[in-house]
């Protein structure tokens, strides 16, 4: 108990004049003897996730809150010291280091795109995405605009052990206005992002024609004005805005959870709109807009609501059908590349005809940007990436959809046209709530040692299981050498009739995800069913 006591007199102390109102949360549970929460908050510090730090907000190592952000801010500062002192020594014995701030809400890509546009030693980004209102999030992309990984991330947190006393002037919030080393890149920013829209704009004489109606929602986020603004890029009428969600609000008053992912049920005000307004599809961006949701009304049926594997299907085949009308040559197809995770539908790879291309990489933003980073040095385009997390791709639908409509087409009928000529990929992603590491580490050990130490089940119910890949210890049996790269708590089993599942924690919620597909081989549409013995 003293080492705790310990870790609760330091906060204090840092906290007492700075943030009476975390100081009050720890009194209190002192006071109220909550030792089992004081422990969980002050016994273990935040960590990376594949989307950087991401917590509740509250008092505490493991939080998200005043102290936390300035220690990770300048121990951040104190590890680029490191890398970048010969280049920038005279700069940085001042702490004079140039800051880009934007003056008001943006979207998150912006922020990884700002770092490269403007040759950023690194960026930040301050959002709990499309998580619970109670979280908020702390994101760090480095130069290459990719989210920070390993090594990076392991030494900035041992820098934070090492460093935690902030240093005095990190309190003085005055210092944004007053230095002019701070300036705004909201104006520039936007302007070359949306120009830079152009490049994926493919049909804009179409667009202005289209009688297709589109509403959107921004989930009571960052996503309108930036979305308006890029359909108006491309050439279309300004999509209708959801009235009730269009503007930020951090209680996300009408949905219980701001996240495309769960579908219809949070689709419910967008629908309800479009029905009136007899729109043919909705579009709603996740509340810092790097998430999409895509419905389309489907005759007497309803609305079909697309999976992000359903829309990366589609998107995959347009991006590609629009890069090779401007590149005929089929010798140009060895520089195109498209990416998709390791817990994604295996479509891509049917889409490029089962040759090298596409690349996998980890689950997460970041091994997409750092693979896409990689190949773009060695002179290869990479046109389409994408992970089961619902794409960012919103006037790229809408172009599309209003192409398909020339032919008489709507989206769900190309979907199916892609399945008939690549083979039907049917895909069942789902997940159980799962806040207690005891509990995640006893599940997984337990797949580690099914019928003895390092012995992984071989047979699923009546299914045999034929490779195993353990992201976590880095095994794979398909491999020659048995290796894999390696992360978080990750299993993937592939069976001898076709299907692939994947069981995996989450890297930016309390969560474990589980994935399958079955992927049938062209003109092939039964799918037979898997049976989960518990």
């Amino acid at each position: 108990m003293f080492g705790l006591i310990g870790s609760l007199f330091c906060l204090g102390c840092r906290d007492k004049l700075s943030n009476p109102q975390t100081r009050k949360q720890m009194e209190s549970l002192v006071r109220e003897g909550h030792v089992v929460e004081l422990r969980r908050r002050l016994c273990s510090r935040m960590t990376f996730g594949t989307a950087g730090l991401r917590a509740e907000m509250g008092a505490g190592f493991a939080c998200i809150n005043d102290l936390t952000v300035i220690q990770f801010v300048k121990n951040m500062y104190l590890f680029f010291l490191c890398r970048l002192a010969r280049l920038t020594a005279a700069v940085m014995l001042c702490k004079d280091i140039p800051v880009y701030l934007f003056s008001t809400y943006v979207p998150t890509p912006f922020v990884p795109y700002a770092v490269m546009k403007y040759e950023a030693a690194a960026g930040v980004m301050i959002t709990a995405s499309h998580n619970r209102k109670e979280d908020n999030g702390y994101q760090v992309y480095w130069h290459n605009g990719a989210q920070i990984s390993s090594p990076h991330d392991k030494e900035i947190l041992h820098c934070i052990e090492e460093n935690t006393e902030p240093w005095p002037e990190s309190w003085n919030e005055h210092l944004v206005e007053s230095s002019l080393l701070r300036r705004d890149p909201l104006e520039d920013v936007c302007r070359w992002y949306m120009e830079e829209l152009n490049t994926i704009c493919f049909h804009r004489e179409l667009n202005a024609k289209s009688p297709l109606k589109f509403v959107h929602s921004s989930f009571h986020g960052v996503g309108h004005n930036y979305v308006q603004r890029a359909f108006q890029q491309f050439g279309f009428p300004h999509p209708i805005p959801v009235p009730e969600q269009k503007d930020p609000d951090p209680d996300f008053s009408t949905v219980s959870c701001p996240n495309p992912e769960e579908g219809e049920s949070v689709l419910e005000l967008s629908l309800r709109l479009a029905e009136r307004e007899e729109a043919h599809i909705v579009v709603a961006t996740d509340p810092d807009a790097d998430r999409l949701a895509v419905a389309e009304r489907n005759g007497n049926f309803g609305w079909k609501v697309f999976t992000g594997n359903e829309l990366a299907a589609l998107l995959g085949w347009w991006m590609l059908f629009n890069w090779k009308e401007a590149h005929p040559d089929p010798a140009d197809t060895e520089i195109v590349y498209m990416l998709a995770t390791t817990v994604s539908s295996k479509i891509l790879k049917a889409l490029t005809l089962y040759r090298s291309c596409p690349f996998e990489t980890l689950p997460g933003f970041k091994w997409i940007g750092k693979r896409i980073h990689e190949l773009t040095k060695t002179g290869k385009e990479v046109i389409f990436s994408f992970e089961e997390s619902i794409v960012s791709t919103a006037t790229v639908v809408a172009e599309m959809a209003a192409y398909l409509h020339t032919k008489n087409l709507s989206l769900n009928q190309q979907l199916i046209n892609i399945y008939e000529m690549y083979g039907y990929h049917v895909s069942r992603t789902s997940y159980v709530l799962c806040s207690d590491p005891l509990t995640i580490h006893t599940l997984f050990s337990r797949l580690r040692n099914f019928g003895g130490p390092g012995d992984y089940p071989e047979l699923c119910g009546d299914y045999c299981i034929t490779h195993i890949r353990d992201v976590t210890t880095g095994y794979d049996s398909s491999q020659p050498d048995k290796k894999c790269m390696s992360k978080h708590q990750m299993v993937t089993f592939t069976f001898q009739n076709g299907i692939v599942a994947t069981l995996r924690t989450s890297g930016t919620e309390p969560k474990i995800k589980y994935y399958t597909e079955f992927c049938a081989v062209p003109g092939e549409r039964f799918v037979s069913s898997i049976k989960v013995s518990k």
